[in-house]
Protein backbone atom coordinates (compact mmCIF):
# COMPACT_ATOMS: atom_id res chain seq x y z
CA UNK A 1 0.00 0.00 0.00
CA UNK A 2 0.84 3.16 -0.82
CA UNK A 3 1.28 5.91 1.82
CA UNK A 4 -0.50 9.15 1.31
CA UNK A 5 0.24 11.76 4.51
CA UNK A 6 -1.68 15.23 4.98
CA UNK A 7 0.41 17.96 7.48
CA UNK A 8 -2.56 20.43 8.35
CA UNK A 9 -1.16 23.63 9.81
CA UNK A 10 -3.37 26.83 10.36
CA UNK A 11 -2.19 29.78 8.63
CA UNK A 12 -0.93 32.74 12.04
CA UNK A 13 -3.42 30.46 13.88
CA UNK A 14 -4.17 32.77 17.06
CA UNK A 15 -3.89 36.31 15.27
CA UNK A 16 -6.09 34.87 12.56
CA UNK A 17 -8.29 34.03 15.21
CA UNK A 18 -8.41 37.77 16.39
CA UNK A 19 -8.64 38.96 13.28
CA UNK A 20 -11.56 37.04 12.32
CA UNK A 21 -13.23 38.05 15.42
CA UNK A 22 -12.56 41.73 14.63
CA UNK A 23 -12.33 42.95 11.06
CA UNK A 24 -10.83 46.49 11.90
CA UNK A 25 -7.27 44.30 12.65
CA UNK A 26 -6.95 42.88 9.35
CA UNK A 27 -4.39 43.61 7.50
CA UNK A 28 -2.98 45.25 9.74
CA UNK A 29 0.57 44.34 11.81
CA UNK A 30 -0.93 42.21 14.86
CA UNK A 31 1.34 41.23 17.94
CA UNK A 32 -0.83 38.73 20.24
CA UNK A 33 1.10 39.03 23.99
CA UNK A 34 1.87 41.11 27.02
CA UNK A 35 1.98 45.87 25.87
CA UNK A 36 5.30 46.52 25.38
CA UNK A 37 5.18 48.44 28.11
CA UNK A 38 5.26 45.48 30.68
CA UNK A 39 7.94 42.96 31.39
CA UNK A 40 6.20 40.06 28.84
CA UNK A 41 6.77 38.46 25.96
CA UNK A 42 4.80 37.99 22.13
CA UNK A 43 2.30 34.50 22.10
CA UNK A 44 2.14 34.97 18.03
CA UNK A 45 2.04 37.18 15.28
CA UNK A 46 0.16 38.13 11.94
CA UNK A 47 2.04 37.64 8.95
CA UNK A 48 2.02 41.53 8.82
CA UNK A 49 3.95 41.46 12.18
CA UNK A 50 6.43 38.87 10.92
CA UNK A 51 7.56 40.60 8.01
CA UNK A 52 9.05 43.02 10.55
CA UNK A 53 11.34 40.11 12.11
CA UNK A 54 8.63 39.56 15.15
CA UNK A 55 8.71 36.08 16.38
CA UNK A 56 6.71 34.05 19.37
CA UNK A 57 8.97 34.41 22.65
CA UNK A 58 10.24 37.22 21.92
CA UNK A 59 10.21 40.25 24.46
CA UNK A 60 7.09 42.32 23.86
CA UNK A 61 9.48 45.67 24.16
CA UNK A 62 11.71 44.03 21.24
CA UNK A 63 8.95 43.63 19.10
CA UNK A 64 7.68 47.02 19.76
CA UNK A 65 11.26 48.30 18.56
CA UNK A 66 10.89 45.94 15.22
CA UNK A 67 7.37 47.24 14.25
CA UNK A 68 6.61 50.41 15.77
CA UNK A 69 3.07 49.97 14.10
CA UNK A 70 2.11 46.94 15.35
CA UNK A 71 -0.92 46.60 17.18
CA UNK A 72 -0.56 44.44 20.83
CA UNK A 73 -3.10 42.48 22.24
CA UNK A 74 -3.72 40.18 24.87
CA UNK A 75 -3.91 36.32 24.27
CA UNK A 76 -7.51 34.70 24.50
CA UNK A 77 -6.25 30.95 24.54
CA UNK A 78 -9.81 29.61 25.84
CA UNK A 79 -11.25 31.15 22.91
CA UNK A 80 -8.08 29.60 20.90
CA UNK A 81 -8.71 25.88 22.04
CA UNK A 82 -12.03 25.81 21.52
CA UNK A 83 -11.32 27.27 18.30
CA UNK A 84 -8.90 24.10 17.86
CA UNK A 85 -11.46 21.48 18.79
CA UNK A 86 -13.65 22.91 16.20
CA UNK A 87 -11.38 22.36 13.22
CA UNK A 88 -10.23 18.95 14.38
CA UNK A 89 -14.12 17.95 14.09
CA UNK A 90 -14.00 19.18 10.64
CA UNK A 91 -10.42 17.70 10.01
CA UNK A 92 -12.12 14.37 11.14
CA UNK A 93 -12.30 12.50 7.30
CA UNK A 94 -13.71 9.34 7.60
CA UNK A 95 -11.37 6.50 7.70
CA UNK A 96 -8.34 9.02 8.17
CA UNK A 97 -6.02 8.47 10.76
CA UNK A 98 -5.17 11.49 12.57
CA UNK A 99 -2.62 12.75 14.89
CA UNK A 100 -2.76 16.02 16.53
CA UNK A 101 0.56 17.16 17.18
CA UNK A 102 -0.43 21.05 18.25
CA UNK A 103 -3.41 23.54 18.72
CA UNK A 104 -3.26 24.07 15.53
CA UNK A 105 -1.69 21.34 13.61
CA UNK A 106 -2.37 17.57 12.47
CA UNK A 107 -1.18 14.81 10.19
CA UNK A 108 -3.78 12.64 8.79
CA UNK A 109 -2.65 9.58 7.34
CA UNK A 110 -5.21 8.86 4.07
CA UNK A 111 -3.27 5.49 2.71
CA UNK A 112 -6.52 4.00 2.97
CA UNK A 113 -8.66 6.28 0.97
CA UNK A 114 -6.05 7.29 -1.86
CA UNK A 115 -4.92 4.06 -3.85
CA UNK A 116 -3.55 3.92 -7.31
CA UNK A 117 -1.24 2.27 -9.58
CA UNK A 118 1.56 4.17 -7.87
CA UNK A 119 2.92 6.54 -5.51
CA UNK A 120 2.62 9.66 -7.28
CA UNK A 121 -1.07 8.60 -8.88
CA UNK A 122 -2.17 8.23 -5.23
CA UNK A 123 -0.99 11.37 -3.98
CA UNK A 124 -2.96 13.00 -6.47
CA UNK A 125 -5.63 10.94 -5.72
CA UNK A 126 -5.58 13.10 -2.14
CA UNK A 127 -5.42 16.63 -3.95
CA UNK A 128 -9.37 17.28 -3.79
CA UNK A 129 -9.50 15.70 -0.67
CA UNK A 130 -7.51 18.34 0.63
CA UNK A 131 -8.71 21.22 -1.25
CA UNK A 132 -12.25 20.16 0.09
CA UNK A 133 -11.16 19.92 3.19
CA UNK A 134 -9.21 23.73 3.23
CA UNK A 135 -13.06 25.03 1.82
CA UNK A 136 -14.63 22.93 4.63
CA UNK A 137 -12.93 24.88 7.45
CA UNK A 138 -12.69 28.13 5.40
CA UNK A 139 -16.58 28.38 5.40
CA UNK A 140 -16.91 26.90 8.66
CA UNK A 141 -14.95 28.61 10.56
CA UNK A 142 -13.80 31.73 8.20
CA UNK A 143 -9.58 30.66 8.71
CA UNK A 144 -7.24 29.31 5.85
CA UNK A 145 -4.96 26.22 6.36
CA UNK A 146 -2.03 25.17 4.79
CA UNK A 147 -1.73 21.44 3.50
CA UNK A 148 1.44 19.48 2.34
CA UNK A 149 1.07 15.74 0.53
CA UNK A 150 3.22 13.50 0.59
CA UNK A 151 4.63 10.24 0.88
CA UNK A 152 5.48 10.46 4.71
CA UNK A 153 5.16 12.94 7.56
CA UNK A 154 8.54 14.19 6.84
CA UNK A 155 8.03 15.41 3.48
CA UNK A 156 4.75 16.87 4.21
CA UNK A 157 5.60 18.90 6.91
CA UNK A 158 8.21 20.76 4.45
CA UNK A 159 5.37 20.66 1.78
CA UNK A 160 2.61 22.72 4.41
CA UNK A 161 4.96 25.43 4.71
CA UNK A 162 5.37 26.07 1.33
CA UNK A 163 3.62 29.33 -0.19
CA UNK A 164 1.79 30.07 3.24
CA UNK A 165 -0.85 31.29 4.16
CA UNK A 166 -3.63 29.27 2.21
CA UNK A 167 -0.83 26.94 0.47
CA UNK A 168 -1.73 23.57 -1.50
CA UNK A 169 1.46 21.63 -2.11
CA UNK A 170 2.10 18.27 -3.35
CA UNK A 171 5.76 16.54 -3.18
CA UNK A 172 5.59 13.98 -5.61
CA UNK A 173 7.26 10.63 -4.72
CA UNK A 174 9.67 11.11 -8.03
CA UNK A 175 10.71 13.88 -7.54
CA UNK A 176 12.12 14.00 -3.57
CA UNK A 177 15.73 13.56 -4.37
CA UNK A 178 15.98 16.49 -6.63
CA UNK A 179 14.17 18.83 -4.26
CA UNK A 180 16.02 18.06 -1.44
CA UNK A 181 19.42 18.77 -2.55
CA UNK A 182 19.58 22.86 -2.13
CA UNK A 183 17.97 22.85 1.03
CA UNK A 184 19.51 24.03 4.20
CA UNK A 185 20.61 21.20 6.04
CA UNK A 186 18.57 22.31 9.14
CA UNK A 187 15.47 21.73 6.92
CA UNK A 188 15.95 18.07 8.19
CA UNK A 189 13.47 16.51 11.20
CA UNK A 190 15.49 16.79 14.04
CA UNK A 191 18.32 18.70 13.06
CA UNK A 192 18.83 21.67 15.72
CA UNK A 193 21.70 24.18 16.30
CA UNK A 194 23.99 22.03 17.82
CA UNK A 195 23.70 19.23 14.99
CA UNK A 196 23.66 21.66 12.09
CA UNK A 197 26.83 23.16 13.62
CA UNK A 198 28.26 19.18 14.11
CA UNK A 199 27.71 19.01 10.83
CA UNK A 200 28.71 22.62 8.97
CA UNK A 201 32.28 21.42 10.63
CA UNK A 202 32.09 18.56 8.58
CA UNK A 203 31.39 20.71 5.28
CA UNK A 204 27.64 19.76 5.40
CA UNK A 205 25.22 23.14 5.10
CA UNK A 206 22.69 21.54 2.50
CA UNK A 207 20.85 18.27 1.82
CA UNK A 208 22.93 17.89 -1.44
CA UNK A 209 26.55 17.56 0.87
CA UNK A 210 24.60 15.11 3.04
CA UNK A 211 23.52 13.05 0.39
CA UNK A 212 26.96 12.74 -1.02
CA UNK A 213 28.59 12.78 2.18
CA UNK A 214 30.94 9.38 2.10
CA UNK A 215 31.42 9.40 5.38
CA UNK A 216 29.95 7.72 8.53
CA UNK A 217 27.57 10.09 10.01
CA UNK A 218 27.88 8.80 13.10
CA UNK A 219 30.95 10.09 13.67
CA UNK A 220 29.36 13.47 13.76
CA UNK A 221 26.09 12.82 15.25
CA UNK A 222 26.16 9.75 16.87
CA UNK A 223 23.26 6.97 16.76
CA UNK A 224 20.87 9.43 15.25
CA UNK A 225 23.83 9.81 11.54
CA UNK A 226 21.85 6.62 10.08
CA UNK A 227 18.10 8.23 10.52
CA UNK A 228 19.87 11.70 9.34
CA UNK A 229 21.27 9.78 5.94
CA UNK A 230 17.20 8.39 5.33
CA UNK A 231 15.64 11.50 6.30
CA UNK A 232 18.35 13.44 3.53
CA UNK A 233 17.18 11.42 1.05
CA UNK A 234 13.52 11.94 1.68
CA UNK A 235 12.81 8.47 3.32
CA UNK A 236 10.80 8.36 6.48
CA UNK A 237 8.84 5.79 7.91
CA UNK A 238 7.63 7.06 11.24
CA UNK A 239 4.03 5.97 11.80
CA UNK A 240 1.31 8.25 13.16
CA UNK A 241 0.69 8.74 16.28
CA UNK A 242 -3.11 8.87 17.25
CA UNK A 243 -2.82 8.59 21.61
CA UNK A 244 -3.54 11.73 23.05
CA UNK A 245 -1.25 10.90 26.49
CA UNK A 246 0.04 14.20 27.84
CA UNK A 247 3.38 14.56 27.50
CA UNK A 248 5.87 16.94 29.26
CA UNK A 249 9.57 17.45 30.00
CA UNK A 250 10.22 19.02 33.65
CA UNK A 251 12.45 19.94 36.41
CA UNK A 252 12.18 20.95 40.03
CA UNK A 253 14.62 22.26 42.59
CA UNK A 254 13.87 22.34 46.50
CA UNK A 255 15.96 25.15 48.44
CA UNK A 256 18.00 23.83 51.45
CA UNK A 257 16.27 26.87 52.77
CA UNK A 258 13.33 28.95 51.73
CA UNK A 259 14.42 32.15 49.94
CA UNK A 260 12.29 34.64 47.66
CA UNK A 261 16.42 36.13 46.49
CA UNK A 262 15.67 36.79 43.05
CA UNK A 263 19.53 36.65 42.28
CA UNK A 264 18.86 32.49 43.42
CA UNK A 265 15.59 32.22 41.50
CA UNK A 266 17.42 33.50 38.12
CA UNK A 267 20.10 31.19 38.48
CA UNK A 268 17.85 28.05 39.43
CA UNK A 269 15.84 28.89 36.49
CA UNK A 270 18.22 29.32 34.19
CA UNK A 271 19.71 26.02 34.94
CA UNK A 272 16.12 24.36 34.87
CA UNK A 273 15.92 25.68 31.21
CA UNK A 274 19.39 24.45 30.03
CA UNK A 275 18.15 21.18 31.36
CA UNK A 276 14.99 21.27 29.49
CA UNK A 277 16.50 22.59 26.42
CA UNK A 278 18.68 19.76 26.12
CA UNK A 279 16.27 17.28 26.72
CA UNK A 280 14.08 18.72 23.85
CA UNK A 281 17.06 18.87 21.49
CA UNK A 282 18.09 14.99 22.54
CA UNK A 283 14.55 13.77 21.75
CA UNK A 284 14.32 15.96 18.64
CA UNK A 285 11.17 18.27 19.87
CA UNK A 286 9.88 21.51 20.55
CA UNK A 287 7.01 22.84 23.32
CA UNK A 288 4.78 25.81 22.94
CA UNK A 289 3.62 25.90 26.62
CA UNK A 290 5.90 26.78 29.35
CA UNK A 291 5.14 26.15 33.16
CA UNK A 292 6.30 27.40 36.85
CA UNK A 293 5.47 25.53 39.65
CA UNK A 294 5.97 27.36 43.14
CA UNK A 295 5.59 25.67 46.40
CA UNK A 296 6.05 28.26 49.63
CA UNK A 297 7.10 27.66 53.20
CA UNK A 298 3.42 26.72 54.06
CA UNK A 299 3.24 23.74 51.67
CA UNK A 300 0.70 26.17 49.52
CA UNK A 301 1.50 25.15 45.65
CA UNK A 302 0.67 26.94 42.63
CA UNK A 303 1.14 26.09 38.39
CA UNK A 304 0.86 28.79 36.11
CA UNK A 305 1.53 28.61 32.40
CA UNK A 306 2.12 30.14 29.21
CA UNK A 307 1.46 28.93 25.29
CA UNK A 308 3.37 30.50 22.78
CA UNK A 309 2.21 29.75 18.96
CA UNK A 310 5.55 28.66 17.29
CA UNK A 311 7.01 25.72 19.51
CA UNK A 312 10.47 26.62 21.33
CA UNK A 313 13.40 24.63 22.12
CA UNK A 314 16.45 27.02 23.54
CA UNK A 315 16.65 27.58 27.18
CA UNK A 316 16.61 31.38 26.52
CA UNK A 317 13.03 31.48 25.20
CA UNK A 318 12.21 28.80 28.11
CA UNK A 319 13.83 31.19 30.77
CA UNK A 320 12.08 34.16 29.52
CA UNK A 321 8.76 32.76 29.38
CA UNK A 322 9.37 31.32 33.27
CA UNK A 323 10.28 34.89 34.50
CA UNK A 324 7.58 36.41 32.48
CA UNK A 325 5.24 34.21 34.08
CA UNK A 326 6.89 35.08 37.72
CA UNK A 327 6.71 38.34 37.14
CA UNK A 328 2.87 38.70 35.19
CA UNK A 329 1.58 36.63 38.51
CA UNK A 330 3.60 38.41 41.23
CA UNK A 331 4.26 34.84 42.29
CA UNK A 332 7.32 35.57 44.17
CA UNK A 333 5.59 36.84 47.58
CA UNK A 334 7.58 35.08 49.90
CA UNK A 335 10.20 32.62 50.07
CA UNK A 336 9.69 29.83 47.99
CA UNK A 337 10.65 26.06 49.39
CA UNK A 338 10.53 24.63 46.04
CA UNK A 339 10.89 26.32 42.23
CA UNK A 340 10.40 24.06 38.97
CA UNK A 341 10.02 24.68 35.42
CA UNK A 342 8.09 22.55 32.78
CA UNK A 343 7.12 22.57 28.98
CA UNK A 344 4.47 20.78 27.20
CA UNK A 345 2.61 20.83 23.89
CA UNK A 346 5.53 18.86 22.65
CA UNK A 347 5.60 18.00 18.96
CA UNK A 348 7.88 18.40 16.02
CA UNK A 349 10.18 21.00 14.45
CA UNK A 350 8.42 22.93 11.81
CA UNK A 351 10.36 22.97 8.77
CA UNK A 352 10.60 26.24 6.78
CA UNK A 353 11.78 26.00 3.97
CA UNK A 354 10.75 25.68 -0.11
CA UNK A 355 9.30 22.18 -1.68
CA UNK A 356 7.56 22.25 -5.00
CA UNK A 357 4.56 23.85 -5.29
CA UNK A 358 0.99 22.02 -7.50
CA UNK A 359 1.74 24.70 -10.20
CA UNK A 360 4.94 23.87 -10.53
CA UNK A 361 5.92 21.00 -13.13
CA UNK A 362 7.64 17.79 -12.51
CA UNK A 363 11.06 17.25 -13.06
Amino acid sequence: MFRVIFHLDMDAFYASVEQRDNPSLKGKPLIVGAPPTQRGVVCAASYEARKFGVRSAMPSSVAKRLCPDGIFIRPRMDCYRAESREIMRLVAINGAMIEQVSIDEAYLDLSSLCQAADADASLRQALPLATELKQKILSARQLTTSIGIATNKLLAKLASDFNKPNGLTLIPERDKVAFLRPLSIRSIHGVGKVTEQALNRAGIETIADLQDYPGDLRALVGSFGPVLKRFGFGEDDRALDAGEEIKSISSETTFLRDTDDRPILRACLREQADEISTKLKRKRITAQTVQVKLRYSDFTTLTRQFTVEEPITEAADIYRLACHLLARERLVSRPLRLLGLGVSGLGEPIGKQLVFSLNQPSR
